[in-house]
């Protein structure tokens, strides 16, 4: 006779112990327990929600959406799950995972205006499931009322305005001359995503997003192939760019800085259109340029050879003759440095003569040439000038990519659909414009005022509070020792002096 098979039963859960003891010898037991009630490790998040309510930054992108779901089967509206979404990334989750957990954060619910401590009931908010919906960006699949899985949309050219409407809303004035920083980094990749190809340049498989800033504003965010010219789509996003700009400000001067990727004839062809905008490009070297130079590199080994020299013949009075004296002196003295400004056109590829500064410094490991082009004349500024003080100061950008990449996780682009990266760059770039609008608005005259965002999520915003809720309030208390409590007090006084964006 068969016996039926008997159902497996599950080890009973183990009961947990209402404290736990660890003697310590000359000393009071130290005593563990699971009763400190609701604690968070997310407390400043409160000034980050204050900051978007008072800036309408998330809510504004919920209108780029468009939610075809029914409203009465809906839990969580669209402009919850954006912010959520942000909140996360500003707070330094970079996965939909961690929202698992995050779901039953009585902080979060809190930044999302939820009710809490109401009839013993745990708050939920939206899980992976429901945020994936959101970033789903289907190849083929139908999109809208009809479509059975993706009812949430967004429009791309929304998106990409706000930015743009974010940056000129944070002058109170239209500025006398702005900088737009164009340049394109990587974004490693490590699956099957659509569009991704071997880079040999950053040699591996990767997107190459192209951003465009304004010191340390965000205007633009696009992701691209890593198989394309490196000024691939610059042209069209800087025309839109600069074509919104001028519908607000039409009087600023625009200068539009970038290396060698993009001193390309249509693009520098473009700004010489337009009225009150210049360029400055890197430019690679050649024969021809290198040659132009011959001058300028004669002078410039000369007063090195004639400093060094001298220098020699002082320290020949003070130390032996069996010294390196010629190594002595070239650690005391500076290279020497010669700007001079050429009027070039290359063979083919340009449609007119073009200003070019070449930077020629000559040292002990020898010359050094630099060159970049411009549309700013020789009268309105010299080429040592232009140089440093108008080329130079790009490479401040990549403290950006720092920013983005490392501490709000913009190379997290790991869907399958490059539609769905976009948005996930997007959604970190969101992240970027919040943090730097607490850091501009709230920390100006603070500390932290030059902080990158790591820095300022770890002293400002990554608090630890014990959250208890009465029929009166709800209270969230940080701890007294706080080494931040000066900072975060300053950044609340400016944040109660903003006014609503209507």
């Amino acid at each position: 006779m068969i016996q039926p098979a008997t159902r497996r039963q599950s080890p009973p859960q183990a009961s947990i112990p209402k404290q736990f003891k660890f003697e310590q010898p000359k000393s009071p037991p130290i005593v563990v327990n699971f009763t400190g009630g609701e604690v968070t490790s997310d407390a400043g998040l409160g000034l980050i929600a204050e900051l978007d309510r008072k800036l309408q930054i998330t809510s504004r992108l919920a209108l780029c959406f468009q939610d075809y779901r029914q409203i009465n089967r809906m839990l969580h509206p669209i402009e919850s799950l954006i912010a959520q979404r942000i909140y996360g990334l500003v707070m330094g989750y970079e996965d939909l995972n961690d929202h698992e957990e995050l779901r039953h954060d009585p902080m979060f619910a809190i930044a999302l205006q939820k009710r809490i401590g109401r009839e013993n009931k745990p708050v939920i908010l939206a899980g992976k499931s429901t945020l994936n919906r959101l970033e789903h960006c289907p190849e083929d699949v139908e999109q809208g009322a009809d479509s059975r899985y993706h009812k949430i949309g967004h429009c791309s050219s929304g998106i990409e305005s706000l930015f743009v409407n974010i940056f000129l809303e944070s002058y109170s004035k239209e500025p006398q001359k702005i900088i737009l920083d164009l340049d394109v980094t990587d974004d490693l990749v490590h699956g099957n995503q659509e569009q991704v190809f071997f880079n040999t340049y950053y040699a591996g498989y990767c997107y190459a997003p192209l951003y465009i800033f304004c010191g340390k504003h965000l205007l633009a965010a696009k992701l691209r192939p890593s198989n394309v010219d490196p000024a691939f789509g610059a042209l069209s996003e800087l025309q839109r760019v600069i074509k919104q700009i001028r519908q607000q400000w039409q009087n600023v001067e625009i200068l539009v800085r970038g290396d060698s990727a993009y001193s390309r004839d249509d693009i520098m062809t473009w700004c010489e259109s337009q009225t009150g905008v210049d360029y400055v490009f890197g430019l690679a070297q050649n024969s021809r340029l290198i040659q132009m130079t011959t001058t300028t590199q004669n002078r410039a080994s000369l007063e090195y050879e004639q400093k060094l020299s001298t220098v020699v013949s002082f320290l020949e009075t003070v130390f032996k003759p069996e010294y390196q004296l010629s190594e002595v002196a070239s650690d005391l003295i500076n290279n020497s440095i010669w700007y001079k400004s050429l009027d070039y056109k290359t063979r083919e590829s340009w449609s007119r003569s073009r200003r070019v500064v070449c930077k020629v410094e000559y040292g002990v490991k020898g010359t050094n040439i630099r060159f970049v082009v411009t549309s700013i004349t020789t009268n309105k500024m010299a080429p040592g000038e232009l140089y440093t003080q108008k080329y130079c100061p790009r490479g401040e950008m990549e403290n950006r990519f720092k920013e983005q990449q490392l501490e709000l996780f913009s190379d997290r682009t790991s869907t399958h659909t490059f539609a769905g990266n976009q948005l996930r760059l997007w959604f970190s770039s969101i992240a970027y414009v919040l943090m730097n609008a607490l850091r501009s608005k709230c920390l100006a005259k603070t500390e932290l005022q030059n902080a990158q965002v790591g820095t300022i999520r770890t002293k400002l915003l990554k608090l630890g509070a014990l959250i208890t809720v009465s029929a009166r309030r709800i209270l969230i208390a940080i701890s007294s020792s706080s080494p931040s409590k000066h900072i975060w007090a300053a950044a609340y006084r400016c944040l109660k002096m903003l006014p609503n964006t209507a």
